[in-house]
């Protein structure tokens, strides 16, 4: 076992992509990309390591062509669990429609998930 100092460990990353069509919301965009990446795992690993899940440490980083128009509350509350912090980034992309006539907002999400473990801690599962 370790000394019993503690450190964060990266532990997963997922990444997503959303849309909004028709709406030009940024904030909508952004929700889906980081639900596109929810969707696509089912995180067990705090359990693999005796942690609860509400103390994952859960980083969103999202990429729109317009960062500030983001609610990143909303994007938060994305997460069903997990101490999150949400950041954001430009990026993405917004797409012009034909003739003129407004953009489609594509959203860009890596969501990163890390343990505070002791150092030297191993896994607990059988």
């Amino acid at each position: 076992m370790g000394n019993g100092t503690m450190a964060l460990k990266r532990m997963v990353m997922e990444l997503g992509m959303g849309t909004d069509l028709k709406g030009e919301s940024h904030t909508k965009a952004a929700c889906r990309a980081v639900h596109n990446a929810l969707r696509q795992n089912s995180l067990s690993v705090y359990e693999a390591f005796g942690v609860d899940r509400e103390d994952m440490v859960v980083e969103i980083i999202v990429g729109v062509q317009n960062p500030d128009a983001v609610d990143t509350d909303k994007v938060a509350a994305e997460l069903p669990y997990g101490r999150r912090t949400v950041r954001v980034e430009k990026g993405g992309m917004d797409t012009p429609k034909d003739h003129g006539d407004g953009f489609t907002v594509m959203a860009n999400a890596a969501i990163i998930v890390f343990l505070d473990l002791p150092e030297g801690q191993e896994c607990v599962a059988a």
